[in-house]
């Protein structure tokens, strides 16, 4: 008998199948699937998807055996990896010179071999789909190219299985990242807003028990602190709905009336010199609520806050789809450049434009309405001219 050679590579061989995460892993019917039709093509009793290890012979999937492993130094697949050969044949191993008195041959009665590589894109050979008789004899040229197209389609499900591990290792780091900033988030937004409230009533108390002694510069400073203050709070208390939202997510669904949704809406943003039109009619089936609430409150918040006009407009659309809730929100107020519109979703990005109290928005509104939206199963856009007002429409899965 004679041993199988180690290929040059073989260290780097092992290292990059050790990547898949395949050895000492249980049978999986895809695998299973594979032999147990390769072995009926090539009417035979056995057929094995193996990969070469270290100093063993791993069988991800074997058919006719009821072991899964044996040892590499008598494998004939050691001898097929190092071959040039698509396909690596035996026919009589007891006339071959390189498997007389292999055990195998006594114990698994392994007389006929046939194997082809598995070669992964990287051209390292990982292991082979072979098949064993107990007899000798030789494959059909339809034999010999199921054999070969289904080894290619044991490499496609390596390398399917390898960026299922890959992105499910994504995932999770993901996960923990987000954990991370979130609690980040939440620390650091409740350790300012403390100082913050200090510094927003001391520069008030400061002004009042003032009235009269300040300067013109003094007072500009002062105006400048509790301003700047403002817009940091701002900055807060969009961070941390921002990071909330996923909580909204979590309650529980119901039906809803629309008129019942906008008529809550209204309530809180609308005053007597705004016009909000809205549906007075319909059911919403089994949604979120809460979460249809916080999307309206960023969205209508924003028509009327970015809306210069004596007379500010507000309309509310809605149409039912097959498999989702498709709303409209439009205004009349200042537009948004078109340049911008592509990024006006993203975390902190604003106009630069500000509203009719003169402040800068902080960018995170329209970012919590679109993580809400996209979370709900649905997509949103903008249709938006300067001086001509805006269009949101977004959709929720039924």
């Amino acid at each position: 008998m004679i041993y199988p050679k180690f290929p040059e590579n073989d260290k780097e061989r092992i290292a990059e199948l050790k990547k898949y995460n395949l050895l000492d892993t249980l049978s999986e019917n895809d695998f299973d699937n594979i032999t147990k039709l390769i072995a009926a093509i090539c009417e035979v009793p056995i057929s094995l998807i193996t990969l070469l290890d270290t100093d063993r012979n791993f069988f991800k999937s074997h058919f006719g055996l009821d072991y899964n492993q044996s040892p590499r130094n008598i494998s004939f697949c050691g001898h097929a990896i190092l071959q040039h050969d698509d396909i690596f044949m035996v026919e009589d191993a007891r006339k071959d010179k390189r498997f007389k008195d292999n055990p195998l041959i006594n114990d698994a009665k392994a007389i006929f071999y046939a194997g082809v590589p598995l070669i992964n894109p990287k051209g390292f050979k990982l292991g082979t789909l072979c098949v064993f008789d107990h007899k000798p004899r030789k494959l059909t040229e339809l034999q010999i190219i199921s054999l070969k197209a289904l080894a290619k389609q044991v490499v496609n499900l390596f390398e399917l299985r390898k960026k299922n591990n890959l992105l499910t290792e994504f995932q999770k780091e993901l996960q923990a990242r987000n954990d991370r900033l979130n609690n980040f988030a939440h620390v650091v937004s409740h350790d300012l807003k403390s100082p913050l409230g200090n510094i927003i009533s001391l520069t008030r108390l400061l002004r009042e028990e003032n009235l009269g002694n300040l300067s013109k510069d003094s007072e500009m400073y002062l105006n400048y602190i509790e301003e700047s203050s403002s817009t940091l709070k701002n900055y807060i208390n969009g961070i941390l709905k921002f990071y909330k939202s996923d909580e909204l997510l979590e309650t529980q669904k119901r039906d809803v009336e629309l008129k019942e949704l906008f008529d809550e809406i209204s309530e809180i943003l609308v005053t007597d010199d705004i016009v909000f039109e809205f549906p007075k009619e319909g059911t919403l089936k089994n949604v979120n609520k809460a979460a249809l609430s916080q999307i309206f409150l960023n969205l209508v918040d924003n028509s009327l806050k970015y809306n210069l006009n004596d007379k500010r407009m507000v309309k509310i659309g809605y149409t039912e789809e097959n498999d989702f809730h498709k709303f409209s929100v439009k205004d009349n107020g200042m537009g948004i450049d078109f340049g911008v519109q592509e990024e006006i979703f993203n975390l902190f990005k604003t106009t630069g434009i500000k509203d009719r109290n003169g402040k800068e928005g902080t960018g995170i509104g329209l970012a919590t309405v679109k993580s809400l939206v996209s979370k709900l199963g649905g997509s949103i856009f903008l249709l938006s001219e300067p001086g001509k007002g805006s269009t949101f429409t977004f959709t929720v899965e039924k």
